[in-house]
């Protein structure tokens, strides 16, 4: 295990002055905290940071306290990412974390294959919908904000990510590859409350 080494920003100098070599899998799980964690994302400390070869276990403590977790690969390829210690800064700067994160468990009703959902998002905060789904099936997810800007990720039963933090104006149909529940998680990282339909479908 590496010692914390301080981020002093998250851009083309990343660290401040240290003995520690720095990672492909480091330098990538920087940028995606940059990506998803709102103001408080954009410094922080790496807590830790181990190899192996399933991939590199980084453990980043962003400006407003929040631990994150990531599981990275030297080429830059992010296999999980998520909040393990989550800090709410009153801000509202994180996704997911320093907003609040709600969980709701999707049902679809008897002979029917989809399903629509309504919610607000405070900014900072996120809502966690979990479908219960078997591989090889398709899920169809439509994310539309009624005002503002969303954005969310889909997370495979094992907690590693069938697809990254992608904006709302885009939807995702795809063949699942495992049995279990699925978790598609919507992330208002603006600065306003944002109104928005979600629609699910399984098949």
């Amino acid at each position: 295990m590496r010692p914390r080494v301080s981020i002093i920003s998250m851009s083309a100098v990343l660290f401040s002055t240290s003995a520690i070599a720095m990672t492909g899998a480091d330098d990538a799980c920087i940028d995606h905290l940059r990506s998803v964690g709102g103001p408080d994302g954009q410094s922080g400390t790496i807590e830790s940071s181990d190899f192996s070869q399933a991939g590199t276990l980084v453990m980043l403590r962003d400006a407003g306290g929040t631990l994150w977790r990531c599981i990275a690969y030297s080429d830059g390829a992010i296999g999980d990412f998520a909040a393990v210690e989550a800090m709410d800064d009153g801000g509202g700067a994180m996704a997911g974390a320093g907003g609040t994160t709600q969980t709701q468990r999707v049902a679809f009703d008897a002979g029917t294959t989809g399903a629509e959902l309504t919610g607000t998002l405070a900014p900072g905060a996120s809502q966690q919908y979990v479908l219960g789904a078997a591989n090889e099936q398709y899920l169809y997810v439509r994310v539309a904000p009624r005002n503002g800007t969303l954005d969310y990720v889909i997370r495979n039963p094992d907690g590693s990510e069938l697809l990254g933090l992608m904006n709302a104006g885009q939807e995702y149909r795809g063949q699942l590859w495992q049995s279990g529940d699925h978790v598609v998680e919507v992330i208002n990282r603006s600065d306003a409350m944002v109104d928005y339909n979600v629609i699910f479908g399984i098949e």
